[in-house]
């Protein structure tokens, strides 16, 4: 017995050793690819000695003898912290993920292959500004000494995830970052998805008005009627079964409600308490660990300019130096257009074109998987643009027998000029000078906000499709390639782009709301981002005859959902206090209790409030009930709670309230029969998931931001580690957006939001704010991945300063490059 005990300790002692080496050489692998930020290095590609800063907050500043040296710089410091990142987009918008990820990214790469994307990005470079290729190249050039300083002092491969993915790093080349720029493009882009699913619903619901239900176009002037799907393209399965839609987070391609959001806005000098312009922006993004966004200051010769860059992309694309401040919001541009596209019956290689049938251009692409044999693919082309099969965005459903589908859109364009635009607004000093330089952006298409020291603007930048007013669909529904009147004819003029300069009123925003009403084809686009926030925006602007700094972060803070404030006395009029008293522990008491809670509700979605759960689950289970009878299947794709739907139903809006009805009971149920049913169900979810007792309920616990590794953020132990999750405020419609996922188990986590935020007050600039939600460092081990979220989740910021001294003051580090 003693001798058995002996060994058993023995053994147990020799795991515990070997578990500690194991823990140690991993964290010894993991630790060698901390950049250390406080060396001199010298360096081919610079002309003069280049200084990195990095400020308490590892924000790089970053000074050189000339611009093209600051551009290297900024390639330097994005490769020392994101590198990994950077290697994944880039292999991303190549259609390359398989070859580290295997068979899981094989649906991505083809869809990126398809799109061209690369291909297009290599031949755009040629059409920059000569200065504009000087900085890619040297961008280019500092990610690339980082590379090789890697590679030379064995500094554990730049990043712990190259261990686990032992791909080789290629150099880094100019048309990476304009390439990156088109990724943006395709996140940013909602279109597509928007024609299909209208498409889908259209064929399912012969009403016109059912339709306007449940797809409802934002309050202003009316739209005029459009034909039907299926009198558009005939012999269209009305009821054809959807894909399963992809969740992986590497997939760049959304559907529309995450297609990008965002709040911009600027006050004029006779608005601010302080005699000074100021400006507020925070764009919202899909949540990652590491963020989206990367802080940077650049010391131009220009003068400085600090912001939030992508890495990868050496350009500010908001932020402000101290003449000129901008900021970007999803403009919702209709910038895509599906294509039927018919085949020769008798050589599929054709298609019909207004000119009779022409040969497809074609293209051989190889995709390379891990693990498993390459898949050759042919690529399509039409004149209208690449062709896209079935299984990408539910196409098959829209597709009849003997046509493919073609996509149209302006990102497409080999000779996009973005980056130019992008890297031209930094130098720029006035509100004037920033239109000028922003003619030349084609896409992402956004809305601008600017603000100088006398003078603010918001205009919408990006290529806007030239249509035909015959038109079929308007762009809203896929419509038949070969009709000459559905091709697009080139680009509308910068200047027919919608610009509101130096209002009369002193204040200009965005939160993607229906940004003008012109007719068709003028009319920028029928689907916008928001008819919520942008009420509850105009509330707080104009509250105060003048604003500060601070009330400008309040607006930004602010977690009021006017949707609930509209929605409630709706849904719950004939429930409120209607009843006899009930016995507690009965469903009918909870019912009440729910009641009274919402009753004394103000509407803030607050973190430590039950309320703001208790309303979300209800409505989300009211339109589950409104919708799963008519829709079926179709029904998974309404997964967010549309406001004007649910209004128009409890308003009986040109009969709406007809959804209300289950078709498929003897009985005919009222909304009020519905919408209690509705609590119900609500109230049952919630007692399964976070326990009966209402008043503990915690909005937070539901609404958690989900900044998740995007390869190893489903890793089991790993996920500990580099997974960054905070409780949060906010909701779908609030200023503080903070998008739900809307899909089982966990509806309600907070997905998509703002991953920046800044501040910017010109009179006084220094006394700016900004931040991003997790930290600069994509490395998870330092203390650097996660310090900024803390701060972010508690409304909370760092200095926005172009203060050399303050920069130096408590830096982490300094590094000095030097030229060989």
């Amino acid at each position: 017995m003693a001798t058995g005990f002996r060994w058993m300790v023995r053994l147990t002692a020799t795991v515990i050793v070997l578990c500690c080496v194991v823990v140690a050489v991993v964290y010894y692998l993991a630790s060698r690819s901390l950049p250390d930020y406080n060396k001199s290095l010298r360096v081919d590609g610079i002309s003069g000695e280049v200084e990195i800063v990095r400020d308490h907050s590892n924000v790089p500043h970053i000074f050189g003898d000339a611009d093209p040296d600051v551009f290297f710089g900024l390639g330097y410091a994005h490769a020392q912290d994101r590198l990994w990142q950077m290697m994944t987009m880039r292999r991303t918008v190549q259609g390359r993920l398989s070859e580290m990820f295997g068979p899981r990214t094989v649906n991505i790469d083809k869809l990126l292959r398809r799109l061209d994307l690369y291909p297009l990005a290599v031949r755009s470079v040629e059409a920059q500004d000569a200065h504009v290729t000087a900085a890619l190249t040297s961008y280019a050039a500092g990610v690339n000494a980082r590379i090789a300083e890697i590679n030379q002092d064995s500094l554990g491969r730049g990043a712990p995830e190259f261990f686990l993915f032992d791909n080789p790093i290629p150099p880094w080349r100019p048309a990476d970052s304009v390439a990156i720029l088109k990724l943006m493009s395709l996140q940013l882009s909602g279109h597509l998805s928007a024609e299909v699913l209208r498409a889908r619903a259209s064929l399912l619901l012969p009403d016109e008005n059912r339709l306007s239900d449940i797809l409802p176009d934002v309050p202003g002037t009316g739209v005029a009627a459009l034909p039907d799907y299926a009198s558009l393209v005939p012999d269209v399965p009305r009821y054809a079964k959807a894909a399963p839609r992809s969740k992986d987070p590497l997939n760049p391609a959304r559907r529309h409600a995450f297609a990008g959001a965002s709040n911009g806005w600027a006050a004029a000098p006779n608005r601010s308490a302080s005699g000074g312009t100021l400006l507020a922006n925070d764009p919202h993004l899909q949540f990652t660990a590491p963020s989206t966004w990367y802080l940077a200051r650049l010391e131009m010769a220009a003068g400085g300019v600090i912001g939030a860059t992508i890495p990868g992309i050496p350009a500010i694309l908001t932020g402000r130096s101290d003449r000129l401040g901008w900021g970007v919001t999803s403009s919702y541009l209709d910038d895509q257009d599906l294509r039927i596209e018919e085949l020769n019956p008798e050589n599929p290689e054709e298609y019909r074109t207004p000119d009779g049938f022409k040969r497809f251009e074609t293209r051989k692409s190889i995709i390379h998987i891990k693990d498993e044999q390459p898949i050759t693919m042919t690529l399509r082309w039409t004149d209208n643009g690449p062709v896209l099969p079935g299984t990408h965005y539910d196409l098959a459903t829209i597709t009849p027998p003997g046509h493919v589908t073609s996509l149209s859109w302006t990102a497409l364009s080999p000779r996009d000029t973005s980056m130019t635009a992008a890297i031209n607004l930094m130098n720029a000093g006035s509100v004037a000078e920033a239109i000028e330089a922003s003619e030349d952006f084609i896409a992402p298409s956004q809305n601008l906000t600017l603000a100088d020291k006398d003078t603010v603007a918001l205009i919408m930048v990006g290529a806007m499709p030239r249509r035909d007013a015959a038109h079929q669909s308007k762009g809203r529904l896929p419509t038949l390639g070969w009709r000459a009147e559905n091709r697009w004819n080139g680009r509308m003029p910068f200047s027919a782009n919608p610009r509101f300069v130096s209002p009369a009123g002193g204040i200009v925003g965005n939160t993607n709301n229906k940004l003008i009403e012109r007719p068709f084809p003028n009319h920028v686009s029928y689907e916008w981002g928001d008819s919520q926030r942008i009420q509850r925006w105009e509330r707080l602007m104009q509250g105060r005859e003048v604003h500060t700094r601070d009330s400008f972060i309040e607006a930004q803070l602010d977690t009021v959902s006017t949707t609930a404030r509209t929605l409630l006395p709706l849904i719950g009029a004939d429930l409120w206090y209607t009843t006899e008293a009930a016995p507690e522990g009965t469903p009918e008491r909870r019912r009440q209790r729910a009641l009274e809670l919402l009753a004394g509700w103000n509407g803030e979605m607050n973190e430590h409030l039950p309320e703001p759960l208790i309303y979300a689950a209800w409505v989300r289970a009211l339109q589950e009930r409104l919708i799963r009878d008519d829709l079926g299947p179709l029904a998974d794709e309404f997964d967010h709670v549309e406001p004007l739907f649910i209004e128009r139903v409890f308003r009986d809006v040109d009969g709406a309230a007809a959804w209300c009805d289950i078709i498929r009971s003897a009985a005919v149920e009222t909304c009020a029969d519905l919408s209690r049913l509705a609590l119900d169900d609500a109230l049952v979810w919630l007692a399964e998931n976070f326990g009966t007792a209402l008043e503990s309920l915690r909005w937070g616990d539901a609404h958690e931001a989900t900044h998740d590794h995007p390869v190893l953020g489903e890793v089991a132990v790993l996920n500990y580690f580099v997974n960054i999750r905070q409780s949060t405020s906010g909701g779908d419609n609030t200023l503080m957006r903070g998008l739900t996922s809307g899909t089982d188990p966990d509806p309600f986590h907070n997905v998509h939001g703002a991953g920046f935020r800044g501040v910017y007050d010109f009179a006084d600039p220094d006394s700016s704010v900004f931040v991003i939600s997790t930290g600069q460092s994509g490395h998870f081990l330092s203390r650097h991945y996660d310090d900024l979220g803390q701060l972010w989740r508690r409304g909370e910021y760092i200095p926005m300063s172009l203060d050399t001294d303050l920069a130096r003051a408590a830096a982490v580090g300094i590094t000095v490059l030097r030229p060989e």
